[in-house]
C-alpha cells in the first residue's frame, strides 16, 4: 500500500550504512596508519640514537661509551614497553580496542614532540639526559598499549580465511615506519650541513609526531569497535553479573571474593604461552634493530662507512618487506601460521655468519645484500606473526596476551640487541660475536616453536575425540 495515500506519514530513510566489506577496509587503514605512525616515532629514536643522541644528551671523552648510553636509553623504550601492554591489555579486554589505542596514539604524540623540543646537556645539564629517559619511557609505554589494539583491530574485523592478510597489515607499519624515518633522516641530512644537522636538524624529523594527535581523533571519531570484542563484550557483561551475585553470595556468608582480571587469568593460566610466543618473536625483533640500528652505528663508526649511503641502504631494504610481509601472511592462511614462522626463523640462523661476512667487506652492495637476504627471513616471519599470536588467546584475553606475548620479545630481543651488538663488539673484536648472539636466540625461537606446534596438534586431537561420531546412513 502506498503510505502517502493511506495518511500515515512516511517514515523517513536513515542515513546509509556502510557496508561490512567497507567498514573493513576502513578499519584496517586506520589500524595500519596507527601502526606506521608508532612505529615511525620511534624508529627516530633509533635512528637520532646511532648518529648523535650520545654526544647532545650523554657527552664523554669516549665515543663507544656515548653511544652504549644512547643505546641504553633506546632500550628503555623496550623496557617500558610491557607496561602499557599491560595497562592497554587489562582496559582494552574489557573497554575495548579502540580507547587503547587512541590513547597509545596520544602519548606517543606527545612525547615525540617533546623530544623535539627538549634542550640538549649544554643547555640544562643533567635534566636533559634524565627527561630524554622520560620521554623515551613515554615512548615505550604508548608502542606497548598500541601493537595489541591495532592488531586485534584488524584481526578482529577480517573475513574468513583472511586473518593472517589482514594481521600483515598493521605489521607493514614496521616497514614503512623504517623507511619513512630514513626518508626523514636523508631529507634532513640533505638539506642542512654537518654542523647543522648537529646543532638542530635532528630535531626536525621528531617534529612530525604532532600529527599523530590528528590521527588519534580521526581513529576516535570515525571508526568502530571490532564485533569480536562486542561479542566478548556481551559475553564479559554476563560473567560481570554472575561474579557479582556470587560476592554477594559470599559476602553473605562470611567469605572473601577473589577478583579475576584478563591479566591474573593470563599470568596464572597462561604464562607459559605467554612466554612461548616471546621465546619464538625475540630473534626477529633482535635481528630487525641490529640491522637497522646498530649496523647503522657499526658501518659508520668501526667500517667508516658513508652515513647517508648507509641510511639508503636501509631504506631499500625496507621497501621489499612491504611486499614480503602481506605475501608471507597469505601464505600462512593457507598452509598455516607455525609453518611458515619456522621457515623464517631456520633462515635467520642459518644466515647470521654469511650477512656480517657481507657486511665486514664494507662495500655497499654487500651491505645491501646480507641486510636483504636477512630482512626477507624477518618478513617471513612477521607476516603470519599478528594472526598466530591473536589465535593464541581467547577474545576475552586477546588484548592482555597477545601484548604481553610480543612486548616480553621485544625487551628480550629488540631492546638490547643495538647495547649487546656494541658490547660484543667492543669485548670480542669481531662481528661473528653478534652471529652467534643472533643464532643462539634462533635456536630459543625453533625450540618455543616446536612446543607450539606440539600444543596445537594435541589441540586439535582432543578436538577431533570430543567430536560426535557421524551417524550410519
Amino acid at each position: 500500500m502506498d503510505t502517502a495515500s493511506s495518511g500515515s506519514p512516511a517514515t523517513p530513510p536513515g542515513p546509509p550504512q556502510p557496508s561490512p566489506q567497507n567498514n573493513r577496509r576502513k578499519v584496517a587503514a586506520a589500524a595500519a596508519a596507527a601502526s606506521a605512525v608508532e612505529w615511525y616515532d620511534y624508529f627516530i629514536f633509533g635512528i637520532a640514537a646511532a648518529l648523535v643522541l650520545g654526544g647532545k644528551f650523554f657527552p664523554s671523552s669516549s665515543p663507544v661509551a656515548e653511544v652504549l648510553s644512547s643505546f641504553a636509553t633506546f632500550a628503555v623504550g623496550f623496557l617500558a614497553r610491557p607496561i602499557g601492554g599491560i595497562i592497554a591489555g587489562q582496559l582494552g579486554d574489557k573497554r575495548g580496542r579502540k580507547p587503547m589505542l587512541v590513547m597509545a596514539l596520544t602519548v606517543m604524540g606527545v612525547a615525540t614532540t617533546a623530544i623535539a623540543l627538549l634542550p640538549g646537556y649544554d643547555q640544562i645539564g643533567v635534566a636533559a639526559p634524565i627527561a630524554l629517559v622520560l620521554l623515551r619511557v613515554l615512548q615505550g609505554v604508548a608502542v606497548g598499549a598500541q601493537w595489541g589494539g591495532a592488531m586485534l583491530m584488524a584481526t578482529e574485523y577480517a573475513p574468513e580465511g583472511k586473518r593472517g592478510l589482514y594481521g600483515s597489515l598493521v605489521q607493514l607499519g614496521v616497514p614503512i615506519g623504517v623507511v619513512t624515518a630514513n626518508v626523514a633522516f636523508l631529507l634532513t641530512e640533505a638539506l642542512t650541513d654537518d654542523a647543522a644537522f648537529g646543532a638542530w636538524g635532528w630535531r626536525l624529523p621528531f617534529g612530525v609526531g604532532v600529527l599523530v594527535l590528528l590521527l588519534a581523533w580521526y581513529i576516535h571519531a570515525r571508526v568502530e569497535e571490532t564485533p569480536e570484542f562486542r561479542e566478548a563484550e556481551r559475553a564479559l557483561a554476563e560473567r560481570e553479573r554472575a561474579e557479582r551475585e556470587r560476592k554477594e553470595a559470599l559476602k553473605s556468608g562470611g567469605g572473601k571474593a577473589e577478583d579475576r582480571s584478563p591479566l591474573r587469568t593470563v599470568l596464572s593460566e597462561h604464562l607459559g604461552t605467554v612466554l612461548l610466543a616471546g621465546g619464538s618473536f625475540a630473534v626477529n625483533t633482535a635481528t630487525f634493530y641490529i640491522i637497522i640500528t646498530g649496523v647503522l652505528d657499526y658501518t659508520t663508526r668501526d667500517l667508516h662507512m658513508e652515513r647517508g649511503s648507509v641510511l639508503t641502504v636501509s631504506l631499500l631494504v625496507s621497501l621489499t618487506q612491504l611486499v614480503l610481509i602481506p605475501a608471507s601472511a597469505a601464505v600462512s592462511d593457507r598452509l598455516g601460521r607455525l609453518p611458515v614462522y619456522t621457515a623464517g626463523a631456520l633462515g635467520i640462523f642459518l644466515w647470521a655468519v654469511p650477512m656480517f661476512l657481507l657486511i665486514d667487506t664494507k662495500s655497499l652492495w654487500l651491505l645491501g645484500l646480507g641486510t636483504f637476504v636477512t630482512s626477507c627471513f624477518l618478513s617471513i616471519m612477521y607476516g603470519p606473526q599478528a594472526a598466530l599470536f591473536a589465535e593464541l588467546f581467547t577474545a576475552e584475553m586477546r588484548y592482555t596476551g597477545a601484548s604481553l606475548g610480543y612486548q616480553f620479545a621485544a625487551v628480550v630481543g629488540g631492546g638490547l640487541a643495538p647495547f649487546m651488538m656494541v658490547l660484543l663488539l667492543e669485548v670480542s673484536g669481531t662481528s661473528m660475536a653478534v652471529s652467534g648472539y643472533i643464532m643462539l636466540l634462533a635456536l630459543v625461537a625453533l625450540a618455543s616453536i616446536a612446543v607450539l606446534h606440539k600444543r596445537a596438534r594435541a589441540r586439535q586431537s582432543a578436538a577431533a575425540a570430543e567430536r560426535p561420531e557421524a551417524e550410519p546412513a
